[in-house]
């Protein structure tokens, strides 16, 4: 079973952050990337711009300019993993290294449609 591990962080802090420790945590993502690989967990993983450089098409047709959320977290990325249950995909969010920098995952299983 596929689960969707959303990542959430202030980008305020990550970014005031000294630029070795923001490298530093990079290459922890890439180590727990990695990690998924060697186990067969990992299915993708994506990191995101910050918000405000993304845009917002509403129901309307109207755009609108990021960020969206009226919150100082954002999202800053996801990992797609192959996990037997949902309690694997809390062990394998419990290792990733968002939470170093007092982020938040968001997991949610991933339906499988078939080839509809």
């Amino acid at each position: 079973m596929q689960f969707a591990l959303f990542l959430f962080e202030d980008e305020a802090t990550f970014h005031a952050l000294p630029e070795d420790q923001q490298m530093a945590i990079v290459e922890e993502h890439m180590a727990f990337s990695k990690e998924l690989q060697a186990a067969g967990a990992y299915v993708t993983g994506v990191a995101l711009e910050p918000a405000g450089t993304g845009r917002c098409l509403k129901a309307a047709g109207d755009i609108q300019d990021g960020p969206y959320a009226d919150t100082k977290e954002q999202m800053g990325g996801v990992y797609v993993i192959n996990a037997g249950s949902m309690a694997e995909a809390e062990a394998w969010a419990r290792k990733c290294p968002v939470h170093k920098s007092g982020g938040t995952i968001e997991i949610r299983p991933v339906p499988d449609y078939g080839s509809a």
